[in-house]
């Protein structure tokens, strides 16, 4: 029974003497973008009960299986409740309690003399998940005079938004309320996004076609007027087909082509090598569905393009990928127009709702531009000058060199070296570390290998902003008392700025002061939200005009919409979106006959988010081991059965797994979740296979092969490291294990 009034007493349950209080909070276990509402059932201190909260116009009372699973999450026995500190060799895992003060003046001290030894440059500051601290972090980053920023987004969606930014200058949004068809390129919002799920479903209803990209076949394919099931990698390849057929059969939009685009003669040139029979070579798409799909999207006005973050821009030719198809929008003039693709301004942590605060310029206290040169930078400009970040993907490289100058210590939130191909090489680099702090929920596999590790807080127990596309945003009240000595990421980054850079008049005053800062041009402070414990709607924003490129151009060197982009020719890149085929192609490679089939990882899964919810028994058990996705074709072909052992390989070693045998998958194609600690499929992946122009690794299109796995073959090389595949999964895994042979000891 829900209470009339927040925070009122409920009846127990059953045979339980103490008092029910239901608390709303939020989840964070996934996206900032989405952030589900909670019910929280709190008693002595403890969640005995989760439920979406209805009252969220963002989820609307619905939950996905890690939701759901958060009071496991949140209580469960690999907690951190105390900071510790190293006490035998690294990565032994023999730590011993310590105090906070101690921790954090132990931390001050370190980092003080590195940066008067070395340079503020020596120290890196890495954020993983979740996303919350982020400003906050990479305020203390550059208030601290290093210019070694660097977050998961190394390998997120930042890609994609820069080859967004390379074609328009900005990353506008599908304007889902007025379009008329929605091409969805490479997004699973069932497995990924409820909410958006639940807004494509209402378009279906509503008679709005579907067009849906990629090689898996997903719930939304099921519902899609159109699937183009292409070849993992080949995406540009596509986009400039269906270009070809929409400006060949004159479809584009001639009024914007003429006044508002540069370098279409040449983008036009180009795409004539892509005739339908060839885009159906490269990308295995029938040309009648490529050319029906081309023409919809094209003679359906308005239509809207929605993308995936990462998906497309996660192989060797990424960003070119991503500039392919999002050209598509400007050229049937779908750019800033009602229905088609709509620019808004940020409001806060990635969201779009019509507001706008001092996010940026608070995280920015000095420019980054005058500070030494990033890790990656030189490799990679046009990402690092774009995102304001180091490349973190080159991290482990620079570690062994030390070159063009030492990092002797980092500090990390939520660090998980899994996130990184060749992940073994980065645990071995981080031996190079005089000095790694993590700060995390769990003593993880990366926080094993730090001096000091200190444990945070889950949304549970903190406070936090968070505001959603719906014009409403909270300002949430704790659902718990912190467990343990654990601690809110914004609180530990305030003290330390105290400690580091004592100049800050704003990080120093705490976390409230500093949102009170950012959020002034809303006309809004903290104190607005406080009395709104589910949340409260924001004052009606200003209205956001389409087509506001006709008064203030295109942020790009041109000021107009770049098929050729000068950006990209000034850093001798190709400006065309020219498609290349993947570094490792079953076309054209030599590897091809060993490894004749095409490996794609980070499928999303339901109850997984990266490597987060694996030590939950309630999620664990939907997915108990690691499987690899086949077509039952393939599998034939090579004598595999249902849940039988195998092994996946590739040139750089291989890993024991499951067959997990669905036509989810075309012939050809395997696919794997990623960050299973005890068969880590990016272990297999080489750590330069990377994206010239953003850095990011080929995660989606690899060559690989899979077989039976034999006992006697059971020893198999991977990198330099030699990995005993030789016990079954979950069991003998001595102190990770608990007493169901189920793994609790996970990144």
């Amino acid at each position: 029974m829900r209470p009339s009034e927040d925070g009122v007493p409920m009846k127990g349950m059953p045979n339980d003497k103490q008092p029910t209080m239901v608390k709303p909070t939020i989840c964070s276990i996934c996206s900032p973008v989405t952030h589900c509402g909670i019910d929280a059932h709190v008693r002595d201190n403890r969640v005995v009960k989760i439920e979406g909260s209805k009252e969220n116009p963002h989820s609307k009372g619905a939950l996905c299986s890690k939701g759901a699973a958060s009071r496991q999450y949140i209580h469960h026995p690999d907690r951190l409740k105390t900071p510790l500190l190293r006490k035998g060799p690294r990565g032994e895992g023999d730590f011993e309690p310590i105090s906070w003060s101690e921790a954090l003046d132990l931390m001050a001290e370190r980092l003080l003399q590195y940066k008067k030894e070395s340079g503020p440059e020596s120290v890196a500051f890495f954020a993983g998940y979740p996303k919350w601290l982020r400003p906050f972090l990479r305020r203390l980053c550059l208030g601290f005079g290093s210019p070694n920023y660097m977050t998961e987004s190394s390998t997120c969606s930042a890609a994609a938004s820069l080859a967004f930014n390379l074609n328009y200058g900005a990353a506008p949004g599908p304007d889902l309320s007025k379009t008329k068809c929605l091409l969805v390129w490479s997004r699973n919002p069932a497995f990924s996004n409820n909410p958006m799920a639940r807004s494509l479903d209402k378009l279906i209803k509503r008679g709005v076609p579907i067009i849906d990209v990629g090689p898996i076949f997903t719930p939304l394919s099921a519902k899609a007027a159109v699937h183009l099931r292409n070849r993992p990698g080949t995406s540009g390849a596509l986009a400039l087909g269906m270009a070809r057929v929409i400006v060949n059969n004159d479809l584009f939009d001639r009024e914007f082509i003429r006044q508002w685009s540069h370098g279409f003669s040449e983008f036009r040139a180009y795409i004539q090598e892509f005739t339908p029979e060839k885009t159906e070579e490269i990308t295995g798409v029938p040309k009648e569905l490529m050319e029906k799909a081309a023409r919809m999207y094209a003679a359906t006005k308005p239509a809207a393009m929605l993308t995936s973050p990462n998906a497309t821009v996660h192989h060797t030719n990424g960003v070119q990928n991503h500039r392919a198809l999002t050209a598509l929008i400007g050229l049937t003039g779908n750019y800033d127009a009602p229905g088609g693709n709509k620019v808004m301004p940020g409001c806060y942590l990635y969201v779009k709702n019509g507001h706008t605060t001092r996010q940026k310029k608070f995280e920015s206290p000095c420019s980054i531009e005058d500070l030494a040169p990033r890790v990656g930078q030189a490799e990679h400009p046009l990402w690092c000058r774009f995102t304001g970040q180091a490349q973190a993907m080159h991290l482990p490289g620079w570690l062994k060199r030390q070159k063009p100058y030492p990092i002797r210590s980092l500090v990390a939130f939520g660090l998980n070296h899994r996130m990184w191909p060749a992940p073994d090489l980065l645990r071995e680099s981080l031996a190079e570390l005089d000095f790694l702090v993590d700060v995390d929920l769990f003593f993880t596999d990366s926080a094993r290998m730090a001096d000091l590790v200190l444990p945070a807080c889950s949304s549970f127990e903190r406070s936090e902003f968070k505001a959603y596309p719906e014009n409403y945003a909270i300002f949430t009240t704790p659902a718990l008392e912190p467990l343990g000595e654990s601690r809110p990421d914004v609180d530990i980054i305030c003290d330390l700025a105290q400690r580091l850079t004592p100049q800050d008049e704003l990080l120093t005053k705490g976390h409230e002061a500093c949102l009170d800062w950012m959020l002034k041009p809303m006309g809004l402070t903290v104190n607005d939200f406080k009395g709104h414990v589910r949340g409260r709607k924001l004052p009606p924003p200003k209205p956001v005009a389409y087509y506001k490129y006709r008064e203030k151009g295109f942020d790009t060197p041109s000021g107009k919409m770049e098929f050729y982009s000068e950006k990209m020719a000034r850093s001798g890149l190709d400006p065309l979106p020219k498609y290349q085929e993947p570094r490792l192609s079953p076309l054209d490679s030599p590897e091809k006959e060993s490894f004749p089939l095409i490996l794609t990882t980070g499928f999303r899964l339901p109850m997984f988010i990266h490597s987060r919810t694996f030590r939950v028994p309630w999620l664990r058990a939907l997915y108990p081991d690691p499987c690899v996705d086949i077509n039952p074709e393939d599998a034939r072909a090579r004598g595999l059965g249902q849940g039988d052992w195998v092994k996946l390989a590739t040139k750089r070693g291989a890993i024991k797994v499951r067959a997990n045998l669905t036509e989810m998958l075309p012939p050809k194609v395997v696919s794997m979740y990623h960050a299973w600690p005890e068969a880590d499929v990016n272990l297999l992946i080489e750590p330069d296979y990377q994206d010239p122009v953003s850095g990011y690794p080929g995660f989606k299109s690899l060559l690989c092969e899979v077989s039976l796995f034999e006992e006697k073959n059971s020893s198999l090389q991977v990198g330099e490291r030699h990995f005993d595949l030789s016990e079954t999964t979950n069991q003998n895994l001595g102190p990770e294990c608990d007493g169901n042979n189920r793994l609790v000891f996970y990144q």
